[in-house]
């Protein structure tokens, strides 16, 4: 079972999975960054061009998810080393620490709310993010397009490329798909027919809709929302 509740750190999520199923859990791109808790160990997952499918027997997990573009400055690593990766905190940060605050949260009343105080103490450690990636994902995920999002904030497109490299781990071009099959997801989820989906979400049509879910899901849409 998957629940979540808005963070007291900015634009964050706070959450917990509990997958009741036997079969391989599927983590979808969305542009976000997490901070992990799984077995009494913390770990990173970085941002995702395709669903992560995890292997194993299913067992609980917890996590804080970042806005797009925030962790970088939270984690001190940018983006683009942790493409489609998972990987252990103590590889990103001194032992002493990692096992410092493994402990803190393992000893917190529930691992979510834990890995929140972890991240609501680094947030207070650390310089504030660059307010101009908010922009970036705000002028995306309305669907701007990336040259014209580059000219109203003021940078060529090697500019914007670069910072997006560094925030989310790809360029604009990749956040802008990722964000618009995310718009696609919610308004398909929330019962809205695929073809009227696709026009309110961005989408040239049904059939480029139905190529982006299989390229970045691996499975078809209605087989993805469990209609199929």
């Amino acid at each position: 079972m998957y629940a979540q509740r808005p963070s007291r750190l900015d634009g964050a999520v706070v959450w917990t999975n509990t997958p009741s199923g036997s079969g391989p859990g599927r983590v979808l791109p969305d542009g976000c960054m997490d901070l992990l808790w799984h077995e009494g160990r913390l770990f990173v997952a970085g941002p995702d061009t395709r669903a992560y499918v995890t292997e194993g027997a299913p067992t609980a997990w917890a996590g804080v998810r970042f806005f797009p573009g925030t962790a970088p400055t939270l984690l001190g690593v940018p983006a683009r080393e942790l493409l489609d990766r998972r990987v252990d905190l103590a590889d990103l940060w001194p032992a002493a620490e990692v096992r410092r605050l493994t402990a803190r949260v393992n000893a917190a009343p529930d691992p979510a709310s834990g890995l929140e105080e972890v991240a609501l103490g680094r947030a207070a450690e650390v310089e504030p993010g660059d307010p101009l990636l908010r922009h970036v994902v705000d002028a995306l995920d309305a669907g701007r397009p990336v040259a014209a999002t580059a000219d109203e904030l003021g940078l060529g497109a090697r500019q914007l490329h670069r910072r997006c490299l560094a925030a989310f781990g790809y360029g604009p071009k990749t956040l802008a798909r990722v964000l618009r099959w995310q718009r696609a997801l919610g308004l398909a989820r929330g019962g809205v027919p695929y073809a009227e989906t696709a026009a309110r979400a961005g989408f040239a049509d049904q059939a480029h809709l139905a190529r982006d879910v299989r390229e970045l899901a691996g499975l078809p849409l209605g087989e993805l929302l469990g209609r199929g």
